[in-house]
């Protein structure tokens, strides 16, 4: 049995989440609760259940707002080119989401979001350059603006990553560090240039992991 635990703080305000998963047969069962199912006293606030199967499928369900969320992925071939495909639903807002990733090699692929019914469709391209440093411009068809993103893998175990999204002209900034032992950790601080104040929002999360 895995269990894992989360802290999020923020200039706003601080949460915690906790999760316990174990394997049944070929499947994992998962539980995972958030600070709001323990402040004001055992509740179902914040309560959710999942099964997985890893590759295949994974169904998620919200206790409180009996609500649940379907996922189910796919792999195909395309001119011998894998193609990954990955399709949402959530029952409570009738929502659905197709997600598509063609590999082209170990350095691009392609990958596109589309939600039906709408305008929201994500075109993104992934270039990896030397193994360390990822570029990610991707073209947003909706806002019909455009997200740019640069990672670079440091000191081994971590990795800062910068965005900015045209639209709203904010800027994210973000370092982090998994380690492959028991957790990882990472800060984020995001800005927006259209505002007059440009005053940051400063994020910090880490993540233990436990075997039992």
């Amino acid at each position: 049995m895995k269990a894992s635990l989360k802290s999020k703080y923020d200039n706003d305000k601080s949460s915690a989440a906790a999760t316990v998963a174990f394997n049944a047969g070929d499947v994992k069962l998962r539980a995972s609760v958030t600070d709001a199912t323990v402040v004001n006293g055992p509740s179902l606030n914040g309560l959710a259940l999942a099964v997985e199967k890893p590759g295949f499928f994974i169904i998620d369900f919200n206790v409180p707002k009996k609500d649940i969320r379907f996922q189910f992925m796919s792999s195909v071939k395309v001119v011998d080119k894998p193609l990954n495909l990955t399709y949402i639903h959530s029952r409570g807002d009738n929502r659905t989401i197709l997600d598509g990733t063609l590999v082209v090699d170990s350095a691009n692929k392609v990958s596109a979001n589309y939600m039906p019914g709408t305008e929201n469709c994500k075109l993104r391209y992934t270039y990896v350059h030397g193994g360390l440093t990822t570029f990610e411009p991707c073209y947003d068809f909706a806002k019909k603006s455009w997200i740019f993103a640069a990672s670079r893998k440091v000191y081994g175990d971590a990795v800062f990553r910068a965005m900015y999204q045209t639209s709203s002209k904010n800027l994210g900034l973000e370092w982090s560090r998994n380690p492959k032992l028991n957790g990882n950790f990472k800060v984020s601080a995001s800005i927006n240039l259209a505002e007059e104040s440009k005053m940051p929002k400063l994020t910090a999360e880490s993540t233990w992991h436990f075997e039992m």
